[in-house]
């Protein structure tokens, strides 16, 4: 029997999964100075209507996702010619840079918080620098991990990457709260000078990615692609018995000889299923509130200290019930937890939306009072919930389903098509919000509520779509999944009939 070198496989898939880290923690770590930003860069540009001051706002916030889109196209090729380890290097130099950059955007350009609006054009660049590590880690993290891992535990590896990316976002809450109680409750500290040692406390992970990554080697598969086979044995002999290295090499070789099929060889369905399951995940609106969780607490009466505190329960739902996801959908099912957990943040969103509604009805100064002190409590258990709901099924579930419902032979293309549109959801969503949220009309009627009843109807949405059309993968083969499309490709039917 085959001996696993554990401890070696378990370094380097720690190693790779601080990708997964700095992922999750570039997304979150902008939360705390979204008010910094507007503080600075937008509220001083007095020449812009209403409309356009919050698309600016929202921009600010969210460019960082037109670099994830770059850095996930960009990704495969860089990997494929240069390797995964390379890619994942240059991934840390990227987050190292972007996440300086972002903190002291007039460096080389003007003296430092004198330049005013005029330093919100480098924060952008570098914000999508940033974004563009958070493409390429996204992407090549996993499948360092997938391509380093003996096949026995190569799923529950595997799914470190989710737990690191949640786990990133929690660390960055107690970071940025961490920071905030610094100026005492001193709000325009933070304004001042705490967002700046926010989105520069990324340097550290950074750096501590690059460096350990100097010490691990690429994957065995890479290695094969490029010719390197003595070198992709000598990997494989540290990771297993020299038996098992050898098979696993010729393993490799086989499946690298693959055959690849138009795009619609399966029929449309199976490519509509995947993108809507990834646009989904993002219209229910988990990313509006990871970026902007301090925002919407401070819109609950909350002050500053305790919208950071109030975050990091946010964060320690998200990765609770992350777990709790790795471990039941084996169990319960995809379908089952995805319908499930829709349904939660429908009920969770439309209930946040009724009590900022309700809140609202008595005015601005009073629904604060009002807000902060009788129904502050049940206001942070709705977004906990959501959290939860989101956690157990749309967050890792999701991307299940995307490794599970594509057949192999248009995988590549199928996946590259979903991820994008996720992307795109994802910046849409996020920009959005500070609009609707913003918006002076909305605001007197709904009183901030307006954009939780949207993410509450499209979880609703998001349930009955997955009743419909999504079928259940549990306990299915890859080949059996692709006979659920009900679409067999022509030349298979010429060589079944040929047999």
């Amino acid at each position: 029997m085959a001996k696993s070198n554990t401890a070696l496989v378990v370094a380097l898939t720690l190693t790779a999964a601080l990708g997964g880290l700095l992922f999750g923690y570039d997304t979150a770590v902008i939360s705390g100075a979204v008010a910094a930003i507007d503080h600075n860069f937008i509220n001083p540009q007095t020449n812009l209507s209403e409309t356009a001051r919050s698309s600016l706002s929202g921009w600010a916030i969210s460019c960082a996702l037109l670099g994830c889109i770059l850095g996930a196209f960009v990704a495969g090729p860089f990997s494929t010619k240069w390797g995964r380890k390379p890619a994942l290097m240059f991934s840390a130099a990227l987050f190292f840079i972007g996440s300086l950059g972002s903190a002291i955007p007039e460096f080389g350009f003007g003296p430092i918080g004198g330049m005013g609006p005029a330093a919100l054009t480098p924060f952008i660049i570098y914000r999508i620098i940033g974004g563009i590590g958070v493409g390429i880690a996204s992407m090549i993290s996993p499948l360092y991990i997938a391509e380093i891992a003996p096949p026995k535990i190569r799923g529950t590896l595997v799914t470190f990457q989710q737990i690191a990316i949640v786990g990133g976002m929690l660390i960055v809450y107690f970071v940025n709260w961490a920071i905030a109680i610094q100026g005492h409750g001193d709000d325009s500290w933070v304004l001042a000078v705490g967002w700046r040692w926010m989105l520069a406390s990324e340097v550290v992970p950074a750096i501590v990615f690059f460096v350990l990554m100097l010490f691990v080697p690429d994957t065995p598969r890479w290695y094969v692609m490029r010719g390197k086979d003595a070198a992709a044995l000598r990997v494989l002999t540290k990771l297993t018995d020299l038996d098992q290295a050898k098979n696993t090499l010729k393993e490799i070789e086989q499946t690298l000889v693959q055959k690849t099929r138009p795009l619609l060889s399966f029929g449309f369905l199976v490519i509509f299923v995947g993108i809507m399951l990834s646009v989904f995940q993002q219209l229910v609106g988990i990313n509006a509130v990871l970026y902007y969780a301090p925002l919407m607490f401070s819109n609950l009466g909350a002050s500053t200290d305790s919208a950071f505190l109030q975050t990091i329960v946010v964060g320690v739902a998200m990765v609770t019930f992350t777990i709790v996801a790795q471990v039941t959908v084996d169990r319960w099912g995809r379908k089952p937890l995805l319908i499930t957990g829709a349904l939660i943040m429908a009920v969770a969103m439309i209930a946040l939306g009724f009590l900022f509604n309700g809140a609202g009805q008595h005015g601005v100064a009073s629904a604060t009072l009002q807000m902060s002190k009788a129904t502050g409590l049940w206001a942070l258990i709705a977004v906990v919930t959501y959290i939860a709901g989101f956690s157990l099924s749309w967050g890792p579930v999701t991307w299940v389903m995307l490794a599970e419902i594509f057949p192999n032979s248009i995988k590549g293309k199928a996946m590259a098509i979903a991820v994008a549109a996720q992307w795109i959801a994802n910046l849409f969503v996020s920009w959005s919000f500070k609009v609707l949220d913003g918006n002076s009309a909305l605001n007197t009627a709904f009183n901030h509520g307006f954009a939780y009843w949207l993410y509450g109807a499209a979880s609703l949405l998001a349930a009955l779509f997955v009743m419909k059309f999504v079928p259940e993968t549990m306990g299915r083969s890859l080949e059996s999944i692709q006979e659920l499309w009900h679409h067999t490709p022509k030349d298979k039917k010429v060589d079944a009939a040929s047999k």
